[in-house]
């Protein structure tokens, strides 16, 4: 049964989840995950119970959970990004480990660009900074800590003491991309989670979250994009508006209802705007005059659609508004570009 999505938390969950792994976080390595793989630390939501459900070590749990410690020490993960970036916040969950949470869990992190690995990530050559000191952890209940160090970093090390299990971990932040590397004439997804573009406003998103209208590769099932409730307005219009990576020009859109197949949407329409002010300023109701880029186009059920020579306004934008009419489902937006630098408003 589908519910309405809680956009509850500090402002900071707002932002990018730097760690997800349907962004392309990873758990490097553990020092210990006898109960529960360290990767289900990054997947998405805040981890199941089932009540019944036993592995040959003992009791399934959905998140990372080591053994009990009979020696001296902590238990530690190494997490990679998914891509560079600031950190603003972080929740460490421990949803269902009621018994078997940690009493404390600390955070590092690092700057290793590249694919360093688990040793040399060990080893004396990087240097790891405290950003969350060692904090008191409650059972079955996230912990949102503000991070205040905004330095880059690559890879974090959470530490558990001495030991236990702990659902989720998400950390909210901002992507960072060197965007002097990138020439004008390069084509970029403007529209990309990993180079930085964020979903920032919609009317409805009572299915599925509109950040999953930009993460990469195709939907892998239905819960995997962005669908709004059934409407029975006349005439009605859902929207999103997303903040693109970077300002720049549109040359190709892909717009994809994969498995979207009773309830994508009729038609879409996309527009742009080249615009400095709040995020907020871009809501439905602002003075804020958008300009089309794509006029409104029949859509097919689980279907990509490629549009080029149909685009009417190819910018500068900074941001764009996906309409969708009536309502529906739509699993991924990608807008092909270019990059345009020192470009006035």
């Amino acid at each position: 049964m589908h519910q309405e999505i809680s956009t509850t938390g500090p402002d900071f969950t707002k932002l990018t989840d730097l760690a997800s792994e349907r962004l392309g976080g990873k758990a490097i390595e553990a020092s210990d995950d006898f109960f529960a793989e360290k990767e289900n630390l990054l997947k998405p939501g805040r981890g199941i119970f089932i009540t019944d459900k036993y592995t040959d070590r003992g009791k399934w749990m959905d998140g990372w959970e080591s053994r009990r410690k009979r020696t001296p020490g902590y238990d530690w993960c190494i997490i990679k990004l998914a891509t560079s970036g600031k950190i603003h916040g972080v929740d460490i969950d421990t949803n269902f480990f009621l018994g078997n949470h940690p009493p404390f869990a600390s955070i590092e992190a690092c700057n290793r660009p590249g694919n360093p690995s688990a040793s040399e990530l060990k080893s004396d050559s990087t240097i790891w900074i405290e950003i969350l000191p060692k904090s008191a952890l409650n059972p079955g209940s996230q912990h949102f800590f503000e991070i205040h160090n905004r330095q880059i970093f690559t890879h974090l090390r959470l530490n558990i003491y001495p030991d236990g299990g702990v659902a989720r971990l998400k950390v909210y932040g901002e992507v960072f991309k060197d965007w002097a590397l990138v020439g004008e004439k390069e084509e970029v997804d403007l529209a990309s989670a990993l180079n930085g573009a964020k979903s920032i406003l919609c009317n409805d998103m009572f299915f599925s979250h509109m950040d999953n209208l930009i993460m990469p590769g195709r939907g892998v099932n239905m819960g995997d994009g962005w669908e709004t409730k059934r409407n029975r307005t006349p005439n009605n219009r859902d929207w999103v508006v997303v903040r693109l990576a970077h300002k720049g020009e549109i040359d190709k859109i892909l717009v994809d209802t994969c498995h979207f197949k009773g309830n994508y949407p009729d038609t879409f329409l996309l527009e742009g705007v080249l615009n400095n002010n709040q995020d907020s300023e871009l809501d439905q109701n602002s003075e804020i005059i958008w300009q089309t880029i794509l006029p409104q186009t029949k859509l097919k059920a689980d279907h990509e659609h490629n549009f080029k020579s149909e685009i009417i306004n190819k910018g500068p934008f900074s941001h764009v508004r996906l309409s969708i009419f009536p309502d529906g489902g739509i699993s991924r937006m990608r807008l092909f570009g270019r990059i345009v630098k020192n470009v006035g408003l």
